[in-house]
């Protein structure tokens, strides 16, 4: 495993990692299992969040008698100096540590910038835990490209890291992640599969490496499988070659913007829809000819797209803009319901 420099951080981290997201629906003994693994090939950052419901207690409890063999980083969602400032003391009991490597503001929006860090806004915490030791470095996340800028304009000079999604179909935060590492700041690839859009794993991890402004990527491991498989990955980085260029070229004309990345923030539905699991369902009958299959698990979840009240709850919450009204109808007519 090949090891980058976190810009300004100093941290050296693996440059294939952890993402948190998976683990959360597993149990604990498979944590331990997934860290087992991390350790074996030397994936020593590991990213979580206070929004990824157990994940943190999971990681806590895996990393027992070996969390100095980790960089630990983890999110918030909060706000406000006192939100954060709890956030903080909740994490560190979850993680079962004194002290966090990474501490991030997660999926800031561009109107909720000044307020974070304005007086009294969430980076007010996250400095004061700098100072007393329980954090190491700071961090945001975003989804959003007109935010990561504004961030990156404005306060670039207290921000380390940013997280970012980038992968073979969105290359949208290329220009200010290069200005961002330009500025030293650690740049971080989130969603590395595209919300498991992606089939290729070896392809879009090397795609991710080759690209010159990311330092890290973190797909989400719920498996000792898949981090053995993302470990495997690294192994064959390098420049792409004109065959894998095309190859990529042709996923983004497949799959184009539109598309559910499976996040999650678009839940909870008012009418129950379980919406990254529909658009799943369908993508599996109509891309890659598994109709029967697909139709018997849609089939099984307790509410289904033609459901949809069209309230637009989920589209308000969606950090990617997606018509998700319209993608459920779509759905709906390929199943009848």
């Amino acid at each position: 495993m090949r090891y980058v420099t976190l810009g300004k951080t100093g941290l050296q981290a693996a440059e294939v990692s952890f993402g948190g997201i998976p683990i959360q629906r597993s149990n604990i003994s498979n944590a331990r299992l997934v860290v087992d693994q991390l350790e074996r090939y030397g994936m020593n950052y590991i990213d979580t969040a206070r929004g990824y419901t157990v994940s943190e207690e999971y990681l806590g409890a895996a990393l027992e008698g070996r969390r100095n063999q980790f960089l630990l980083a983890t999110k918030s969602m909060a706000r406000d100096k006192a939100s954060m400032a709890k956030d903080i003391e909740t994490s560190l009991y979850n993680l079962r540590t004194d002290h966090i490597d990474v501490y991030q503001i997660h999926n800031l929006p561009l109107h909720e910038i000044d307020e974070v860090f304005g007086p009294g806004g969430a980076w007010e915490a996250l400095e004061d835990a700098k100072t007393a030791g329980k954090v190491g470095h700071l961090g945001v996340t975003a989804h959003n490209a007109d935010a990561l800028a504004k961030m990156i304009e404005l306060h670039g000079d207290r921000i380390e890291t940013v997280m970012f999604p980038y992968n073979i179909v969105e290359i949208q935060g290329h220009e200010i992640l290069k200005k961002a590492r330009e500025l030293g700041i650690a740049t971080i690839a989130m969603k590395p599969m595209a919300g498991g859009n992606l089939e290729d794993w070896n392809l879009a991890l090397k795609f991710i490496a080759a690209s010159g402004v990311i330092d890290i990527s973190i797909p989400g491991m719920g498996s000792p499988e898949e981090a053995e498989r993302n470990a495997a990955a690294a192994e064959h980085f390098g420049p792409l070659t004109p065959e894998e260029l095309d190859q990529c070229e042709r996923i983004r004309k497949e799959l184009g913007t539109q598309f559910c990345r499976r996040c999650g923030y678009c839940a909870p539905c008012p009418n129950g829809i379980n919406i990254p699991s529909a658009f799943l369902m369908a993508n599996y009958a109509k891309r890659y000819g598994l109709a029967d299959w697909a139709k018997s698990r849609y089939n099984a979840l307790p509410y289904h797209a033609g459901s949809c009240v069209q309230c637009g709850a989920c589209e308000r919450r969606c950090p990617y803009n997606l018509p998700i009204r319209d993608m459920l109808e779509e759905v709906a007519k390929v199943f009848g319901y």
